[in-house]
């Protein structure tokens, strides 16, 4: 995906100038700080593009951390095996934009929204621990948005509705802004009665 406000794009731009350590420095990094740290949130980009995901995911709960994953939800097979395994703890699913509008938001004309939708079901459905969560960018959503939203996760067990902040790392910054607190209320008060947990963050 290219969403224009990923605040990541050094990690998902292949282009962009970025800090890179290895894998044994970071298991390295991981093992000093058994008894210091709780967890690690395995973010991206897209983690779930990487074939080794799981062994990572594997070697990381063998140090006794707690895992969090990010995923934008186009890998459900892989996601679901992780969740099976029991190598996430928790996984917070990127919702981008109501159906009609997720290509557009994404960056991907065309893009085949069944593997983003059979995660959602499954991850609403298998008993992880687990959340949706939309950054909200004004010149990208409107209410319309969501509604749609509300009515394709009704019943989620947690939503959150995220105010969008320029990282200084965006794909596209141009053009974007964020909502205001009374708009981002606002928001919450469309999904709420599809989604009674619904909550802001960032305001």
């Amino acid at each position: 995906m290219r969403c224009p406000f990923c605040h990541n794009a050094s990690l998902a731009l292949p282009e962009r100038e970025r800090d890179v350590i290895g894998h044994d420095e970071l298991m390295a990094f991981l093992k000093k700080r058994v008894g210091i740290l709780d967890g690690v949130a395995v973010t991206g980009g897209e983690p779930l593009l990487h074939a080794g995901i799981e062994g990572l995911l594997s070697e990381i709960k063998a140090l006794g951390y707690a895992v969090k994953l990010d995923t934008n939800g186009t890998f459900p097979e892989r996601l679901r095996r992780i969740v099976e395994a029991g190598l996430a703890d928790r996984v917070a699913m990127d919702i981008k934009a109501a159906p009609g509008n997720y290509a557009r938001v994404t960056g991907v004309p065309g893009l085949d929204l069944g593997p983003i939708e059979a995660s959602a079901a499954y991850l609403m459905g298998c008993g992880v621990d687990y959340e949706f969560r939309t950054t909200a960018v004004k010149g990208l959503h409107s209410e319309a948005d969501f509604e749609g939203i509300a009515e394709w996760i009704a019943g989620a067990k947690e939503y959150y509705i995220q105010s969008f902040k320029d990282s200084g790392d965006l794909i596209a910054a141009q053009g974007l802004e964020a909502f205001t607190e009374a708009e981002m209320r606002r928001l919450a008060d469309i999904v709420r009665p599809k989604v009674p947990n619904v909550q802001l963050r960032g305001i």
